[in-house]
């Protein structure tokens, strides 16, 4: 479902193909896992090989997201096609979540 990638200080994770009920409790834990493992740093989702998300998708994204708030941690987004986006703008997340077009420009705006 998904591959984790561990960089110093910056853990991203690439969930592909469909992100949904079926799968979201999968991915919440491998969120859940990454944001505790390394509680201060950074996790971010790379979204570009995502197909489709819908709400259960969404809350795991949410949920991790909280999770990482409440222990200092950064947790952002990137490789948000225009299908995914608009989710994210109909839920008005986009205002939650911090959305890089990339893995670059994330890197670029750590440093």
């Amino acid at each position: 479902m998904s591959t984790t990638i561990a960089y110093p200080e910056i853990t991203v994770i690439c969930p592909h193909g469909a992100v949904n009920a079926s799968n979201a409790g999968d991915f919440q834990q491998e969120m859940t896992k990454a944001v505790l493992q390394d509680k201060g740093s950074s996790v971010l989702v790379n979204l570009e090989q995502v197909e489709s998300l819908d709400s259960a998708g969404l809350m795991a994204l949410v949920s991790s997201l909280k999770l990482a708030q409440s222990l200092g941690s950064r947790f952002s987004l990137c490789g948000v096609s225009p299908a995914i986006q608009i989710i994210f703008e109909l839920t008005q997340l986009d205002r939650v979540f911090e959305i890089f077009e990339n893995t670059t420009a994330f890197k670029k705006a750590c440093s």
